[in-house]
């Protein structure tokens, strides 16, 4: 109760000053986000997507200028993301909360946006059930059900009957897990093995030999974006694994642009799922990844760069909405249902749970032009977080 109050008093006393010295308060977005650390590349694709967006569209919101204010979590530390979201809210005075780059980050804030009653947006953290942790979360980005579901249809209808599954042990690989063998199965497929990994710097060369003596039709692998991917992979051709007919399918993740490079030659072919690739085919998406490469001359934009601009667009278009209302029910409430066109595709909040709605595009990694993409060659439209139903 005395957070609460806290929170409450410190707020009206910002208010107050802003109105006093005869200007609109500030409207201060809070982001909460690995910046240091091996998962930092998240932190910092998303900050850069939504820096861009403001950079777009201005750094106001009617008359209130608009600030980010970035906390380091440093990757899979809770507490300290519950630190520094609390931070935020008492002593920065932040009206909304956004960012968190994993799912223990967002699980951890959960109970402090409820708290607090502040809009919370989600602009990565993946499991599915975040967003029933608190009802003034919701998300951005996409769930590992709803990423997942597609690739195990593909492997179904495309003569793959037995399948090894490899998971990171966490939040987002245990739902990535329970669909992949729920989807796959249901259309008449079989699991031969399945085994979890360490979250955190994990030694494949165990695990990827049990796939190998399983004789599977393939491997089915979801590990956070970034390196282990690269470590996998490697471990994949090395040990034969291609060789011996096993394909490797897997979430978008492994294939993220952010390592694609350091990928080279042994990801052409491999087959995925996602709902944003460098390469969609729109007018819109060549114009975010022209501004990209201007803004950001050193990086390849991907998924989280795009949730990071998408994020900012919700908060845009909401507060135009609420008149620059951004207390936690009108928000919320103005929120649910917003669609609108982005560089992925079209999306959608639903209104029921305050996840994301939207393509998920099936890809096949290919050199185009010399640079390795992930070129898309199916989709399954306006696809719900299979996750909660």
């Amino acid at each position: 109760m005395k957070f609460k109050l806290g929170v409450q008093l410190g707020l009206a006393a910002a208010l107050l000053g802003a109105a006093a010295a005869g200007q609109a308060a500030d409207l201060k977005i809070g982001m909460v986000l690995p910046m240091s650390g091996p998962f930092s590349s998240y932190g910092q694709q998303i900050l850069n997507g939504a820096r861009l967006y403001i950079q777009e569209h201005g750094d106001k919101i009617g008359d209130r200028k608009v600030v980010l204010i970035v906390k380091d979590d440093t990757g899979v530390a809770p507490e300290v993301s519950k630190r520094s979201a609390q931070e935020l809210i008492v002593q920065d005075k932040v009206d909304i909360l956004a960012g968190f780059g994993l799912t223990p980050s967002a699980f951890a804030v959960a109970p402090v946006s409820t708290q607090a009653k502040i809009p919370t947006i989600v602009m990565n953290a993946a499991t599915s059930s975040i967003t029933t942790k608190s009802p003034y979360l919701l998300r951005v980005s996409m769930t590992l059900p709803q990423t997942t579901a597609p690739i195990a249809s593909w492997a179904a209808k495309n003569g793959i009957k037995k399948v090894y599954t490899v998971v990171a042990d966490f939040g987002p690989g245990h739902d990535a897990e329970k669909q992949f063998i729920k989807t796959f199965t249901e259309a008449g497929g079989e699991i031969v093995g399945q085994v979890r990994t360490p979250l955190q710097n994990p030694d494949f060369s165990p695990f990827l030999q049990r796939v190998k003596d399983s004789k599977a039709d393939a491997v089915f692998l979801f590990v956070p974006a970034g390196e282990q991917g690269v470590s996998f992979l490697k471990g994949y051709k090395e040990r034969g694994l291609a060789d011996a007919g096993i394909k490797l399918i897997a979430t978008g993740d492994l294939t993220d642009e952010d390592v694609l490079d350091a990928m080279g030659e042994p990801a052409v072919g491999v087959i995925n799922s996602m709902h944003y690739s460098e390469a969609h085919d729109s007018a819109l998406n060549k114009a975010y990844t022209q501004a990209y490469y201007k803004a950001y001359p050193d990086k390849r934009p991907n998924f989280m760069s795009v949730a990071g601009y998408d994020g900012m667009h919700l908060i845009y278009d909401v507060l135009a909405r609420t008149q620059g209302d951004a207390s936690g029910d009108v928000f919320m409430k103005a929120a649910k249902g917003t669609q609108w066109e982005s560089p992925r595709g079209p999306i959608q909040i639903d209104p029921e749970t305050r996840d994301i709605i939207q393509n998920v595009y099936i890809r096949k990694v290919e050199r185009v032009d010399g640079k390795l993409q992930n070129v898309e060659i199916d989709k399954v439209a306006n696809f719900k977080d299979p996750g909660k139903q």
